[in-house]
């Protein structure tokens, strides 16, 4: 099985019934707050490594955490902090993921004109776009395969949905070339 690296995860979670975000600004280092550019105030973090969009309604997203444990130990940094500054937040929120993005390497390279024939649930337009996009239903996941087998799965809520699609992606490849020999050898 090739190793699967989560890059990215997003979750979102809600600290507070409403909170003001300038007061927050003031508080908070590495924080921005341009309501003119984009109504949320944007606080960057350095360990983790992550950015919490934080909003008047008391929403918080959290992007750029390499695991759900990773964005949960910022929110919580965050939240001690607005805590010890005498915001009214709430200390345990529910936290959920959004999205994770994780990466592979398929250890072959795929002949993606042969994927796209065969499987319905994919676009691939080389001229456009040097990957081929592949839809999963189960999970609900898009795939991005390209020509040098690295694989970008998007739209995972957990890492065992991205060993399942990336299960899938195998064995769908396999059951072309298995087409594919059966093919030539009635050649």
């Amino acid at each position: 099985m090739c190793e699967i690296k989560i890059v990215n995860v997003v979750v979102s979670t809600k600290i507070a019934d409403s909170i003001d975000l300038e007061e927050v600004a003031l508080v908070l280092e590495n924080a921005e707050y341009e309501p003119e550019q984009f109504p949320g105030l944007v606080c960057r973090l350095n360990d983790p490594k992550v950015a919490l969009l934080m909003f008047r309604s008391g929403k918080v997203n959290c992007t750029g955490a390499k695991s759900k444990e990773e964005a949960e130990r910022a929110i919580k940094k965050i939240i001690k902090e607005l805590k010890d500054a005498g915001f009214d937040v709430n200390e345990n929120p529910e936290i959920k993921v959004q999205n994770m993005v994780a990466t592979a390497d398929l250890g072959f390279e795929p002949d993606l004109n042969e994927i796209a024939i065969y499987v319905d649930e994919t676009e691939y337009e080389p001229e456009q776009f040097p990957g081929l996009v592949y839809r999963l239903n189960d999970p609900k996941v898009v795939v991005l395969i390209f020509g040098s087998g690295k694989v970008v799965i998007t739209g995972l809520k957990s890492e065992e949905d991205a060993k399942k699609a990336l299960e899938k992606i195998k064995e769908t490849i396999r059951e072309i070339q298995e087409m594919e020999d059966d093919w030539d050898n009635r050649l």
